[in-house]
């Protein structure tokens, strides 16, 4: 399809919304030098369109002025510009525009005007580091907005790989559904990979108890309290979305995001019980290193017996009124005392062999 000219005229009626997102805006998410992409899905008749870059810019306000059309405006690695520009069209509240725009929110579910904005969280995992990504929903009458990184392919998702027509056709909320179902149950692969290796770490505790398998004890609690804190809000959130009633959320997509609510319970019980796993190795960790600590103290404790036998004999014929025993030209007492200590020392050093002490 061949570019048309982008419009302003719609930008200039919204400067307001536009404002709020320049003024409150951080740096954008895409890299340095990119403004970001703008994607376009819209179902009309039966028959879905999509376009990207400039040709979605220039048809969305169109496609917004047609009642029989649905449309999914998909913002991806935009900047402040480009993001207003879209805030403006769609006539978004400036509370709203800037929650979109600051990108540092939590997980949340918020009714602004007739909209329903939103808030979720990707996690991935990299080098033994868990990362997250804010994902931002808005759900309309007849679209839905997805802004989110470059780091997030929505239709790579499960349920889009065939095609945008067919879950656009039943519903916006139906989409959300759809890119929120993902997500969740990306999350489950990151928290198997976290509790294999408490398994893993519960079984080299007991063999090696060292300081940097309590390292990363610490660090994997720290991770999975990073998953709670970004899992726990999103299980209101479509409890909510479940079982409340919305202009915007048919009573069949209901059950959808009841499914996804059950995931997350699910998902909060196998993280509180890898928790529970976590801090139970690092009380083993804790009681592997006292024992440790106690069979040096013994061991050290029948050493010394040993050494100190010898040093209390040697010392006992050190003495000047028992040199003489040490003599060599009076009599054999030198080798009988050294004798008589090794003897002594061996029945000791067996003795104690014997109860496990050395």
């Amino acid at each position: 399809m061949a570019k048309s000219p982008s419009s302003t005229s719609g930008v200039a009626d919204q400067g307001d919304s536009a404002a709020a997102l320049a003024a409150t805006a951080p740096a954008a998410q895409a890299p340095a030098g990119a403004a970001g992409v703008v994607k376009l899905a819209v179902l009309e008749n039966g028959v879905c369109r999509e376009w990207d870059g400039d040709d979605a810019m220039v048809e969305l306000p169109k496609a917004l002025g047609r009642r029989q059309a649905r449309l999914w405006i998909d913002v991806c690695g935009a900047d402040h510009e480009l993001k207003a520009r879209v805030a403006a069209i769609l006539k978004l509240h400036p509370l709203l525009v800037e929650d979109i725009a600051e990108r540092d929110q939590r997980a949340k579910l918020e009714q602004v005007g007739d909209l329903l904005h939103v808030v979720m969280f990707s996690l991935g995992f990299d080098n033994d580091q868990i990362y997250e990504r804010e994902l931002d929903f808005v759900l309309g009458e007849r679209f839905l907005l997805s802004n989110h990184s470059i780091w997030w392919d929505p239709r790579a998702t499960r349920h889009l790989r065939s095609g945008v027509e067919e879950v656009l056709a039943r519903g916006t909320d139906y989409l959300l559904w759809a890119l929120a179902d993902d997500v969740i149950d990306n999350y489950f692969p990151i928290l198997d990979q976290l509790g294999d290796e408490i398994d893993d770490l519960e079984d080299q505790v007991v063999n090696r108890a060292d300081r940097a398998l309590l390292e990363r004890l610490f660090d994997l609690k720290r991770q999975m309290i990073q998953i709670r804190r970004v899992t726990s809000p999103q299980r209101e959130m479509f409890n909510a979305l479940s079982s409340r009633e919305d202009k915007h959320i048919s009573t069949d997509s209901r059950l959808y995001f009841r499914d996804a609510y059950d995931h997350l319970i699910r998902l909060t019980d196998e993280l509180d019980t890898y928790r529970e796993l976590a801090s139970a190795t690092l009380e083993t960790y804790l009681s592997t290193v006292n024992n440790n600590l106690s069979l040096i103290m013994k061991r050290l404790t029948g050493v010394t017996v040993v050494v100190a036998g010898i040093g209390a004999v040697g010392g006992i014929f050190g003495m000047s009124e028992a040199q003489f025993a040490f003599r060599l030209d009076e009599g054999p007492g030198f080798w009988i005392v050294a004798f008589g200590s090794l003897v002594l020392a061996g029945i000791a050093a067996a003795a104690l062999r014997r109860i496990d002490w050395i």
